[in-house]
């Protein structure tokens, strides 16, 4: 849950302030943000499954974004697109959660219908049997 109410707060945050981010900063910006998206991502999917760790959220979310900006930054240097490996993995890791986050909404929305039809269900034949 805190993970969306982040994730909310920062697309309106998003929206609304007035940033600029200069072009020899947006690749390292850009992989830094996908990197964070997949550590929100794995947040929702770890809160779905009932084993969301705040601290394994903040560390992976402030761990991967650096490590992505320094690798975009060390093949800037190098002149090899090394940066692609963080999108290629974060980018396949973001597609995996968000099935799996499905999957599970999907799972749940079947049970709470099939335990609200064995509930009225369940009253029909108690009031039958009055």
């Amino acid at each position: 849950m805190i993970a969306v109410i982040g994730l909310l707060i920062g697309i309106i945050l998003g929206f609304v302030l007035d940033v600029n981010i200069s072009d020899k900063l947006s690749p390292y910006m850009s992989v830094a943000i996908l990197a964070c998206l997949d550590s929100v991502f794995g947040a929702i999917r770890g809160n779905l499954s009932k084993n969301f760790q705040p601290d394994i959220f903040i560390s992976g979310f402030f761990g991967n974004a650096l490590l992505a900006a320094a690798l975009a930054y060390l093949g800037d240097k190098l002149g090899i697109p090394i940066y692609m490996a963080a999108v290629i993995v974060f980018g396949g890791r973001i597609f995996d959660n968000f099935a799996i986050i499905r999957r599970l909404l999907l799972e749940e929305f079947k049970n709470r219908r099939k335990n609200r039809t064995k509930s009225v269900t369940d009253n029909k034949e108690e009031n039958d049997i009055k």
